[in-house]
């Protein structure tokens, strides 16, 4: 049975985000609120932990898992990243964007996708994100709440709580933040790539 965090979504209780890093230490599963929607998270290498989001979310080897960042000196230690990625990061983040990278050798393989090596990095713009990423001291593994069959991410953690009770260790209610995804960027090649198109803005990648 999950704990139920009710987390202020603009100023976090620090008691309760320590309580929560402790239970992502723990092997824990979470769901907690993003920048674009609520998502699923666990320490980065927790294999057990990820074994349950494929499970629940009904993902194959081929899902590019994203790691949730603090800040773009983090990522530099998770994705290789040019100057001119870079400066294009620094331009969007923290935002509802997933930028897709080669991975470093930091990244526990794993993560990677298989074929392409590549990994999902991001900086959200969510307090409780933040506090959370703050406590932890490295980055979260994550991907989207939504379930297989449906469209669109779980908005409620009164219906997660029904729904994923039994499949999680922790639900954070922090509150309304969207149902839409993250804009997901390439910046493997010299030419960033809108590989999908979310919250985030595109217009800067239009030619």
């Amino acid at each position: 049975m999950a704990q139920f965090f009710q987390i202020h979504p603009e100023n976090p209780q620090p008691r309760l985000i320590k309580q929560a890093v402790s239970i992502i230490r723990q092997s824990g599963l979470m769901i907690y609120p993003t920048d674009s929607s609520y998502a699923l998270g666990c320490q980065i290498g927790d294999k057990g932990a990820m074994e349950r989001i494929r499970h629940i979310r009904r993902l194959d080897d081929s899902h590019n898992f994203t790691l949730v960042c603090r800040d773009l000196s983090e990522i530099s230690h998770y994705a290789k990243i040019g100057n001119q990625e870079y400066r294009l990061l620094k331009s969007l983040t923290p935002g509802p964007y997933t930028f897709i990278s080669k991975a470093t050798k930091q990244v526990p393989r794993r993560l990677q996708h298989p074929k392409r090596k590549t990994i999902g990095i991001r900086v959200p713009d969510n307090e409780i994100a933040k506090a959370l990423l703050t406590e932890l001291g490295e980055p979260i593994m994550s991907t989207t709440l939504i379930l297989p069959g449906d469209e669109m991410p779980l908005t409620d953690p009164y219906e997660m709580r029904q729904v994923l009770d039994h499949e999680v260790d922790l639900i954070i209610d922090g509150g309304y933040c969207g149902f839409e995804a993250t804009t997901v960027v390439t910046v493997i090649d010299d030419i960033p790539e809108v590989l999908r198109a979310g919250k985030g803005e595109t217009s800067m990648f239009e030619s």
